[in-house]
């Protein structure tokens, strides 16, 4: 069990973050609050509990490396790099915006943070395994940390990608699937099912480890777990709860890409007791 304060200081901030997540994408009327809110325990656990990173200098060499490769969740990210200063968070007014900072996914040139330009499913682990593979050429320090949907491991290229990188020994990755168990079309186990995960991925040669993404003491033990683990990656399999925190969106097929509307905004702040 990990400190008290500590874990009541991440959990106040992913619910900062879930009312930043609502805020920007109701005024944009549009984009993917329920896949966002999702993942945000565990961003909020990376970037304000282990990442080395400078707001002041994104580009920094030794900075670690988040790549939120199911990049429609972006403005759980957006949220956390405008809290952490790396733009100013007035720009949250602005997502989807034509030549906004905050675009409707993920953009490297654009964004302050964005290491990767990602939303076309399954390509994210490749590129971190080209990054952690480079820092292990470069002599670096630095870790890699992988965000993938359990809908978008239907794609081929993430296991191609899963055997690269046990195949190079890259330990400095680690991969956190959001198994939130819903898809744009429908429930990933009626679409195309990909369980039983944990098994693959040891089958594959993964360091794997299974927990509730919602639970921060167990979030923050399994990337502690990850980043003392030698000569293997790491896959922490959470199973999370789509549209987690506001009741009335939690589990909802139909919410995917659905912003919600202002009389919902209202209930949903009430229900993460915004002021």
């Amino acid at each position: 069990m990990h400190d008290k304060v500590l874990l009541k200081k991440l959990e106040k901030k992913a619910k900062e973050m879930r009312i930043s997540i609502i805020k920007m994408t109701t005024k944009a009327a549009a984009g993917h609050p329920t896949s966002a809110m999702s993942a945000i325990d565990m961003v909020v656990a990376l970037y304000f509990n282990f990442m080395k990173q400078n707001p002041k200098k994104p580009d920094w060499d030794e900075r670690d490396r988040f790549i939120l490769s199911k990049g429609h969740a972006c403005p759980a990210q957006y949220a956390v790099l405008g809290d952490l200063g790396y733009f100013d968070k007035k720009e949250f007014e602005k997502l989807r915006q034509i030549n906004s900072l905050l675009q409707g996914h993920p953009d490297r040139v654009k964004t302050p943070g964005i290491e990767v330009s990602s939303g076309s499913l399954g390509q994210g682990l490749s590129v971190g395994n080209g990054m952690a593979w480079a820092g292990k050429l470069d002599g670096k320090n630095y870790r890699v940390y992988v965000m993938l949907g359990d809908g978008e491991l239907q794609e081929g290229e993430v296991w191609e990608s899963i055997m690269t990188t046990v195949q190079w020994k890259l330990d400095n990755v680690t991969v956190l699937v959001d198994c939130n168990g819903l898809q744009n079309d429908w429930w990933v186990k009626e679409e195309k099912d990909v369980a039983p995960l944990a098994d693959k991925f040891r089958a594959f040669g993964w360091n794997t480890i299974e927990i509730d993404g919602h639970n921060m003491d167990q979030i923050l033990s399994a990337v502690e777990t990850a980043q003392k683990n030698k000569g293997k990656p790491t896959a922490i399999i959470a199973k999370t709860v789509k549209g987690k925190g506001v009741s009335f969106i939690e589990n909802d097929p139909d919410r995917h890409g659905v912003a919600l509307t202002e009389e919902e905004m209202k209930r949903a702040l009430k229900e993460l007791g915004a002021e």
